[in-house]
């Protein structure tokens, strides 16, 4: 088979980041092509942005042209694909797997059989995909303009999610605020907590801990794809302001996939 292919983050002081392995889940679809009626079959497809369609020839000799030149010309290959093959119009129950990674509507012809619209002639139909959060999102958040600030966010595998935005109070000292909450598509609401009496070990007490009864306020993050985010804040202690600023994905965990 022939495979057809088309078309520095400063690390921040507040974290070490960790491995990142993201890979886009997709579907492969099969078009059978010629046959006794010269068609292709299916000749109307509907897909997912990211997923490949596999074109098998059947019989006879046939190419698969796009409708937009340039777009693809396949056969034994495709044409500019560097591996010696073409999209000539040819015979020997070829094989090929062309991606679509855009949405939008793509009409396919046989030069030997057809033209744009006409003859031997197909349709493919690419959905866009609403992007969800999963746990692929699962990783370290920031502000590239913003370096030295951060959220940790961890995506359970129960429609729960936590985020810890490690940051700065209004007279410069550290403050860690504890989000926890639910998600729906590409966005997740969290009320916010923070914590206070705590000790640096060996003097840490965990009875002198305070918390869970101090509400900060809230956050909602939304999620535009894998990479890139937005991060919105409501604050209920006097003094902050809300706000909100783009994130974008500084680590995540491997073997974790997204979406």
């Amino acid at each position: 088979m022939t495979r057809c292919l088309h078309g520095s983050l400063a690390v921040p002081l507040f974290l070490l980041a960790a491995a990142f392995s993201a890979s886009a889940a997709a579907s492969d679809h099969q078009v059978s092509v010629g046959g006794s009626n010269d068609a292709f079959s299916p000749s109307t497809l509907t897909i997912n942005a990211g997923d490949t369609v596999t074109f098998s020839e059947v019989s006879g000799s046939h190419n698969v042209v796009s409708d937009t030149a340039g777009l693809f010309r396949c056969a034994n290959g495709c044409d500019g694909d560097g591996k010696g093959g073409n999209g000539n119009v040819a015979g020997n129950n070829w094989s090929v797997t062309i991606p679509f990674p855009t949405a939008g509507s793509f009409g396919y012809y046989c030069e030997a059989h057809g033209a744009p619209g006409v003859g031997m002639h197909g349709t493919i139909r690419v959905n866009a995909v609403a992007f969800g959060i999963t746990p692929g999102i699962t990783g370290l958040w920031y502000n590239p303009s913003q370096s030295g600030h951060g959220f940790d966010v961890q995506v359970l595998g129960n429609g729960s999610i936590v985020a810890i935005w490690y940051v700065f109070d209004n007279a410069g000292n550290t403050l860690w605020l504890f989000g926890q909450g639910s998600y729906s598509g590409g966005t997740a609401t969290l009320d916010v907590y923070t914590s206070t009496g705590g000790l640096f070990p060996p003097a840490f007490n965990p009875t002198t801990v305070k918390n869970n009864k101090y509400k900060w306020g809230t956050f909602t993050l939304s999620f535009s794809d894998c990479n890139t985010g937005t991060a919105s804040w409501v604050p209920l202690v006097p003094g902050y302001t809300s706000g909100s600023m783009a994130i974008t994905r500084l680590s995540g965990v491997g073997g974790l996939a997204c979406p």
